[in-house]
This record gives structure tokens, sequence and C-alpha cells, in this order.
């Protein structure tokens, strides 16, 4: 009986051995292919700006192509139920925002669950957002357009780059810090939003600092404030919301990779030290100040509680606010 025990244990150890110097092995050759980032945004926008900047950069530190894959819709939800699908094998990322962990909550009934079904990877970083209104719009500042929205309710309204985004949810919480009735147009993607904004057929919306702040210089939109605790480098002229008539206002877009659950600790630990060095190095930095963005440095287990406390975050808002979807 010891004898069998004893083998036991020992075949059970020379398995897990195997197991282990298997998946060190795997690590050290990753990547021997290409990878594959789901972005389940449009083209044109932040997060497909910097997923692009990032996957370059992947491709240049590890050797292997990292390349980007459109997959928009439904407020993100089509692309990040494929990603969530894929092969947990580190050939399939996902870049996400905090549009996920809003939506933990704004959209129970999802075909996933952002902390079940994908593993934390790192975070790349976070800009301020700014509201910017059309020429059209009769206001020349924050607080005149709040008076206007107040004398017209319903009269006007704000785009968005869909259901549950950034944008969507600076503007409900707008509408309810500043108590006023804005219709919200959701569209497919930020670039639809933006050209139709510039255009003049939608009024108002929140946009990120560094997609926008181009435009704002350019006259074809007003900037009325900016959505951070102090001014943007960026946008320096423009108020905070705070200071400009909603004390105490804050939101932003951060956005951060993940890969489905899994994926091989070792695989996941070579990407996060990968993608922060990248994010350390002087001339990214340099470069995302001048756009508005600031690099975000975390371990896996650190950016997996930052996004836990980021989704408790948003289901006191939602809940408090009473938000929901159009």
């Amino acid at each position: 009986m010891r004898r069998q025990t004893f083998l036991r244990c020992s075949l059970a150890a020379i398995g897990l051995a195997s197991v282990l110097a298997h998946t060190t092995a795997s690590a050290q050759a990753y990547p021997n292919r290409a990878v594959k980032i789901i972005v389940p945004f449009a083209a044109g926008g932040p997060a497909d700006v910097y997923a692009r900047f990032i996957a370059q950069r992947l491709t240049e530190a590890l050797g292997q192509s990292y390349i980007i894959d459109n997959k928009p819709g439904a407020g993100s939800v089509i692309g990040t139920d494929v990603a969530a699908k894929s092969p947990a094998d580190g050939y399939t990322l996902l870049l996400m925002s905090n549009t996920h962990t809003v939506n933990e909550t704004l959209i129970p009934n999802k075909p996933f669950q952002l902390m079940r079904d994908f593993v934390a990877v790192a975070p790349i970083n976070y800009s301020d957002l700014v509201l910017v209104a059309n020429p059209k719009v009769p206001a020349k500042n924050l607080k005149e357009f709040i008076a206007y929205a107040k004398a017209n309710p319903g009269k006007l309204n704000y785009a968005s780059s869909g259901p549950g985004t950034p944008y969507h949810m600076a503007g409900e919480l707008f509408k309810s810090m500043a108590d006023i009735d804005m219709v919200h147009v959701p569209y497919k993607g930020s670039s639809g939003a933006r050209t139709d904004v510039i255009g003049g057929q939608v009024d108002v919306m929140f946009d990120a600092v560094t997609t926008m702040a181009e435009q704002v210089r350019a006259g074809k939109v007003k900037a009325l404030a900016t959505s951070g605790q102090r001014r943007s480098d960026v946008l320096p002229e423009a108020p905070t919301l705070s200071e400009a008539g909603v004390p105490g206002y804050e939101a932003t877009i951060w956005l951060g990779l993940m890969a489905p659950i899994g994926t091989p600790k070792a695989i996941v630990d070579k990407l996060n030290e990968t993608v922060s060095k990248i994010a350390s190095q002087p001339d990214v930095k340099q470069a995302w100040t001048k756009q508005g963005a600031v690099p975000m440095i975390m371990n896996p287990v650190v950016f997996d509680r930052y996004m836990r406390d980021d989704i408790a975050k948003w289901n006191r808002v939602i809940k408090t606010a009473n938000i929901k979807l159009d």
C-alpha cells in the first residue's frame, strides 16, 4: 500500500512538474506566431488609436505581429463576447476600457462576465474628456449652456459612442449633477458621433481630449469644460466641469488589456512586463502627455483590483442616478 501510494504521489509530482515545465517553455517561446488584439470599438477613436500604438510596440518588442481586429457594436458587447470565446493561449487579447466596468451593471444580461471570463493583463493609460458643443449651440461657456438646457428641457441632445461607453456615462453623470434634461443619441462608434457634432447634427458630446483637442483648436467645436480634477495640459484654457458650475464632477476614459480566463500566468506576466516597459519609455510618456494621456502601470493583481473597484464605483453611480439604457 505504501509503495502504491508513493508511486501515485511520484507520478502526480512528475505530471505537475511536466505541466509546469511545458507552461514555462510555452511562455518563453511566446509569441511564436501572430497575436490578435480584439478592439470592440470602431476605428478612429482613442481605444483604436492606442490599441494600434501598443500593437506596434509589442510587435517591435516581442518579434511577432500584433494585429488589430475591430469588432464594434452593442456598446462593446459584440467584440468582447468574441474575445471571451477565444482560446486561452495568449494569441487573442482584448483591448478594453471603463466601458466594460460600466457594462457590468448597465448590461447585466450579457453573454459574459468581465471578471469571470477574462484575466487582467495590463492597463495602458487614461485621459480626461472634454464637453464640446457645435458652433450653433447658443452658449459660450458651461454656465450659459446649463442655463439654456434648463430653459429648454429635452430640446438639446448629446452624442455618445454607444450605451455604456465613457462618453455615455459622462453625459448621464453630467445630466444628473447639473439637473438638466438632454436626449441621448447613441452611435456605433465615436467617429460617427464626433462627425455629427462637428457637422451640427447633434448639439454636444463628451469626447476624449486626445482626439477632440485638434477640432477645438481648429474652431470646429466649442470646448465648454474638461472632466478631470485639474485643467488639461492639452486644453488649459478650458475650465474643469467642477470649477465651471458642476462641483465634484469627474470622469475619465482609461484603457487596458485582458485575456480569456485560463491564459497561462507566465504569458500574462510576460505581456504585463512588456506593456509596462512600453508605457514607461520617455518618448512614449512625452508623446502621450502632449495628447492628454497619462500612462497607467500596474501588475496583473493590482489591475484586477482596480477594475473590481471601478465596477463597484459605477454600480453605485448607475443605481443612485437611476441610469438606464435608452
